[in-house]
Formats: structure tokens, C-alpha cells, sequence
């Protein structure tokens, strides 16, 4: 059962692992659910949060002026701020891959800069019940099972290098809806990102279009729905989690005669947290498969690409991961 805060019905369940009294970090783009947050997070007594914000260059002036209401905002309730920036535009070019995961990966690189060098290792972040739904729903879609439906938790563990860092998230159990009703009662001033409007992204297709788009034609509460299955899927991902080998997640390289004597659901784990712990998050369904071709007996190939110009290859029964600038130069 969740048990929720009396002044904004929030549940509070997330919170109950971690004193007020400890310091961590929260994540603050100064839009609405992390200004939201971090007010929340004060008034239930957290006193000693590192705010930390990252300028994405992609919005000129305006991702300035976000970053200078960020650190305002941390001043104002007495919190230390970390402001950094990153040309995620550049990153997504060079690494080929969306301008959404390239900002993904650098705020978590950016994050993880943060807890080292501060020596803390928890970090708050605003996702809430429609980004749990959004997420689960676009990774249902790209194939990658409940390992990506189950992506985003309300406490889970992220590697970024030899770092842990422990990524909590309070208001997964909270609405868009609540969080606008949490602002207007409090008169909270926020940063609003109009690319948020914009349609040519798939998360916001998603929002704007298809999901209303079902809840018409199915006159059901679609979000609900999908969000109780997430929470399901979370439950039976956490099953699976620990039938997983996690030395084999750890390791270097892949033994392939390990693999081959799991059962394909363990295979599909085993490789899917292998890659992502290297690095590489953004693959699905049709990466994971082409790197199990490479275990079969009498595989043809002996190699397959990955996103960002990574691969994966098989040598000496093993299967290992290089980088295309990574490979030695060959005399021609």
C-alpha cells in the first residue's frame, strides 16, 4: 500500500531508505516536475542537496538562461549548486545517435562526474507516472522486452564506469496532473522548453498524439493501464534479474559456450545488461538477436555492428565489444 504525504498526496515510500539528514544529489532542468522536486524534497526536510544542472547548448540563449534559474533556485533555498554543459548536438553527431539519448548519456556522464568528485552516490530525479508510461510504451515498441519496459524504477542502480550511482525516483507513483495542481498551489516559477511542443520527436508524438489518440478510441484511462503493467513487468524483471549471471554482465568479454548453455530469455538478459553496462543503451530486440547469431553453432558471421560505431565480435569462443577508432591501423 502507498503511503502518501499529507500536504501534497504524494507517495512517500521512495523516500523511507533515505535520511534527510544525508546529503545527495538532485537533478534540476528547472522545468516543472524537477522545480516541483526540489520544493518537495525541501519540505520534507531535505536540507542538504546538491542541485545539479546541465546546459545542453542546443537552445542558444534559453538553455543559458535555464542554467542561471537553476543556480538562482538552488541560492534561493540554500542548496550548493553544480551547473555544467555539454555540445549534445555535437555528441549525437559523432556517436550517430539521437540528440534524446546523446543528452541522456551526457547528463548521467555529467551526474557521475558530480558523485565522484563530491563523494555522493544517490541522485534524485523528477520522472514521474507519464514518463513511466512513456517510456515503457516506447520500448515495448522497440522490441527490447521487459528488461526496457521496465527501465525506469523508483530505486535502481546505474553503472557510469567503476562508479555506482543509486538513481531514486519519488514520484514515479505521481501524475502529470498532479504535478501541474503541486505548482499552482504553490506559486512555483519553472523554465518552460517549447521543443517539449514540438511533434518531429518521437516521446512527444507519443504524448500529444497517440496516446490521446487511444484513449479515445478505447475509452479507457490507456495511461493507467499501461503503467500498472510496467509495475508488473518491474516485479517479474526483478525475478529474472536474479536467475541472471552477473559475472558474465561483468566480465569483459562473453564466454560463448556460457551462453549457449542458458536458456534463450537468459541469453537475450545476459547480453542486453552486457552491452549496456559498456556503455552502449540505446539497442533493442534486432541488436540483441544479431549478437546471439554470433553464439550459434555453424554461425557464418563473425561479427556485428552496434550503435555509435561500436561492434561486437567473436574470437577464441569468446565475444568481445570494439570501437571503430579503437582498432589497430592496418599497413597497407
Amino acid at each position: 500500500m502507498k503511503t502518501r504525504s499529507g500536504s501534497s498526496g504524494w507517495p512517500t515510500d521512495t523516500l523511507a531508505g533515505f535520511a534527510p539528514t544525508a546529503r545527495y544529489l538532485v537533478g534540476v532542468s528547472g522545468g516543472r516536475d524537477s522545480v516541483a522536486l526540489l520544493h518537495w524534497l525541501n519540505q520534507r526536510g531535505f536540507k542538504r542537496l546538491i542541485v545539479c544542472h546541465l546546459d545542453h547548448k542546443l537552445r542558444g540563449r534559453a538553455s543559458r538562461s535555464d542554467a542561471a534559474f537553476v543556480a538562482e533556485l538552488a541560492k534561493k533555498y540554500g542548496y550548493e549548486a553544480e551547473i555544467g554543459s555539454a555540445e549534445v548536438k555535437r555528441l549525437a553527431t559523432q556517436n550517430k545517435t539521437s540528440v534524446e539519448m546523446a543528452g541522456r548519456v551526457a547528463r548521467y556522464h555529467f551526474f557521475a562526474q558530480v558523485a565522484a568528485r563530491r563523494r555522493c552516490r544517490s541522485l534524485f530525479l523528477a520522472h514521474h507516472a507519464d514518463d513511466l508510461v512513456e517510456t515503457a510504451l516506447l520500448n515495448f515498441l522497440r522490441g527490447t522486452g521487459t528488461t526496457g519496459v521496465a527501465s525506469i524504477r523508483a530505486v535502481s542502480l546505474r553503472r557510469e564506469g567503476k562508479l555506482g550511482l543509486t538513481v531514486v525516483r519519488p514520484l514515479l507513483g505521481v501524475w502529470r496532473r498532479e504535478i501541474d495542481a503541486y505548482v499552482r498551489r504553490h506559486a512555483l516559477k519553472f523554465r518552460k522548453d517549447e521543443s517539449n511542443s514540438r511533434l518531429d520527436a518521437t516521446r512527444n508524438r507519443l504524448r500529444h498524439r497517440v496516446l490521446p489518440y487511444l484513449e479515445r478510441q478505447l475509452s479507457r484511462d490507456v495511461r493507467r493501464a499501461i503503467w500498472r503493467a510496467a509495475q508488473i513487468w518491474s516485479d517479474e524483471e526483478a525475478l529474472l534479474e536474479s536467475m541472471t549471471d552477473a559475472a558474465s554482465i561483468r566480465a569483459a568479454t562473453l564466454q560463448v559456450e556460457t551462453l549457449r548453455s542458458m536458456p534463450i530469455a537468459i541469453q537475450r538478459r545476459t547480453i542486453l545488461g552486457w552491452l549496456r553496462r559498456r556503455g552502449i543503451s540505446d539497442v533493442g530486440f534486432d541488436v540483441v538477436e544479431r549478437v546471439r547469431e554470433l553464439i550459434s553453432v555453424g554461425a557464418r558471421s563473425a561479427k556485428t555492428n552496434l550503435p555509435r560505431n561500436f561492434f561486437v565480435r567473436r574470437r577464441a569462443k569468446k565475444l568481445f565489444i570494439e570501437h571503430l577508432e579503437e582498432r589497430p591501423p592496418t599497413n597497407r
